[in-house]
């Protein structure tokens, strides 16, 4: 995992793709939207979303009044990956573009993979087909307790969505197998501690990110 005291390398391609991971709760869309101020060369996508179907299965799966097996709600999130991949993402670091996404493969992983128990290899080997291997070139993991996160998302008062509704034990899964997949690829993964204050988180990523993007 990348700390604080390490920096990566500059990347050799034009195109560059940078993900945002974490759990709910731990900063993400603040992130994101720091981020695309300090590089507004970016283009930004999210997921599920970022098109037009994507959006649509977004509804669809986040709904807390649909019924959702385990099973379907992985295929929802690789079918709206697929769209997203094939008609803007791909496009986009064909042309050499810098893209700044919110989720990918890695959420999949960890979500359904991990916390939904259907297995992190059999997710991995799913989204593989949906992205046609596409690979960010970093992820920038917001790595937050469980038990803050969801003190985080109770003091929003806001509705919580059906995958916010999940219990203590799928969030304490999902942030395990974060952990592990940094672990795993350190040469990828940039781990940001995401219970400082978020102009420290951001600060951070500016820092570890600015060699890899400014000239």
């Amino acid at each position: 995992m990348q700390r604080a005291s390490q920096r990566l390398p500059k990347l050799t391609s034009a195109r560059v793709l940078i993900t945002v991971e974490g759990i709910d709760g731990a900063g993400k869309s603040t992130l994101v939207a720091g981020l695309a101020q300090r590089f507004p060369e970016a283009q930004v996508l999210r997921e599920p979303g970022g098109v037009e179907l994507s959006e649509r299965l977004r509804q669809l799966v986040k709904d807390p009044q649909l019924k959702t097996g385990d099973r379907a709600e992985a295929l929802i999130y690789a079918a709206a990956r697929a769209q997203l991949v094939e008609e803007r993402l791909t496009p986009l670091l064909d042309q050499g573009a810098t893209v700044l996404l919110d989720r990918f493969v890695d959420s999949s992983l960890a979500y359904q993979g991990a916390g939904r128990g259907l297995g992190v290899e059999a997710i991995r080997e799913l989204n593989a087909f949906a992205t046609h291997g596409l690979t960010p070139d970093r992820t920038l993991l917001l790595r937050l307790e469980p038990r803050e996160a969801a003190a985080r998302m109770t003091g929003r008062g806001a509705d919580q969505d059906r995958i916010e509704q999940a219990p203590d034990a799928f969030w304490t899964a999902c942030a395990r197998a974060y952990d592990e997949l940094a672990a795993a690829d350190p040469g990828r993964w940039i781990v940001l501690d995401a219970a400082l204050p978020a102009p420290a988180v951001l600060a951070e990523a500016v820092a570890q990110l600015a060699p890899l993007l400014e000239p």
